[in-house]
């Protein structure tokens, strides 16, 4: 659906670009059709990237403090919001139009399988990045694509349970790990709540709020109304959530989040009691996922958890 509803909307760019060029040619003089269409295609980029700057603006006056050591001087802050653009640009004009995973490499079936779980208004096109990681390092994965993208997170969990057994029966382990991108990590959640940690090795959760984010309060769905903090006040289905609960169940979870996430306000809703919380700085919410660091740090925390939950003389499976 995502994937359909991108088509029409980068459909709909494509007609204003022409339109702003027509009128750059017609009304302001550009005598160049070349430079009237570059000069339509910068305007579209500038209202791209006003949308992002309008994300960092509201995430930073509702935002959690950000640590010294953190602090990001000019070149800092303009590599974020650079990051975050290109990220964004990226994701939605590209990644996601073609939601594709990359295929285990020469030596697949390497530790525990992976199953990717994204975010609010996306697919799996968002790990595009991430897959290619773990298919370099033989690591079979699957992505869901949670929809309708505006539905209760409830209704998401039977898709994750759905692709939990898939994966298992298709590689032969007992257990799995779970990856997931924002509201993905309260999909995670939920599903732990419903099923239990049997079939769970470990669950990553990248920028996810677990204590909602105020910019949520400006989206739609029942989904988003569930993420949403009024008054500084989690929802009271994260309330319900977070009852639910045990050390146990926490002990499972590693939170990696950024401090200048511009879209979980405030950052350390991201911080969840009793999980291992992981920081980064100088990343965006939709960059987070194709980050170097990142990156390097999930592919570690996956190694890492499959070592320890299969010992070299274990089997694997392909």
């Amino acid at each position: 659906m995502i994937a359909r509803i991108l088509k029409w909307l980068m459909l709909l760019q494509l007609l204003a670009v022409l339109g702003l060029a027509y009128l750059a040619m017609q009304a302001w003089g550009v005598a160049s059709p070349l430079l009237a269409v570059l000069l339509a295609l910068a305007m579209l980029l500038a209202v791209r990237a006003l949308i992002v700057v309008r994300n960092f603006r509201e995430s930073r006056r509702l935002g959690s403090p950000v640590p010294p050591e953190y602090q990001l001087g000019a070149m800092g802050a303009a590599r974020l919001f650079l990051g975050e653009l290109r990220a964004t640009l990226w994701t939605s004009s590209w990644g996601m139009l073609r939601p594709r995973l990359h295929a285990a490499g020469t030596i697949p079936g390497q530790g525990l399988p992976v199953l990717l779980v994204h975010g609010y208004v996306c697919n799996r096109g968002y790990w595009t990045k991430l897959s290619l990681q773990l298919a370099r390092a033989g690591i079979v994965h699957k992505a869901i694509d949670l929809e309708p993208i505006n539905a209760d997170i409830e209704e998401f969990v039977p898709l994750v349970e759905q692709a939990i057994t898939e994966l298992c029966a298709r590689t032969g382990s007992d257990r799995v790990i779970l990856v997931a991108h924002s509201m993905g990590g309260l999909v995670a959640r939920a599903w732990l709540r419903h099923y239990g940690a049997a079939r769970v090795a470990r669950i990553i959760t990248i920028g996810t709020p677990h204590h909602g984010t105020a910019l949520a309060n400006l989206a739609a769905g029942a989904n988003a109304r569930q993420m949403s903090r009024v008054d500084g006040t989690p929802s009271g289905w994260l309330a319900q959530l977070a009852a639910s609960e045990t050390p146990e169940t926490r002990a499972l979870i590693t939170s990696i989040y950024s401090h200048h996430d511009n879209i979980v306000a405030p950052q350390a809703s991201a911080q969840l009691p009793g999980a291992r919380n992981i920081a980064f700085g100088g990343i965006g919410h939709v960059a987070l996922a194709s980050d170097a660091r990142v990156l390097r740090q999930l592919l570690a925390e996956i190694t890492i958890k499959s070592e320890v939950a299969q010992p070299p003389s274990a089997p694997h499976f392909a």
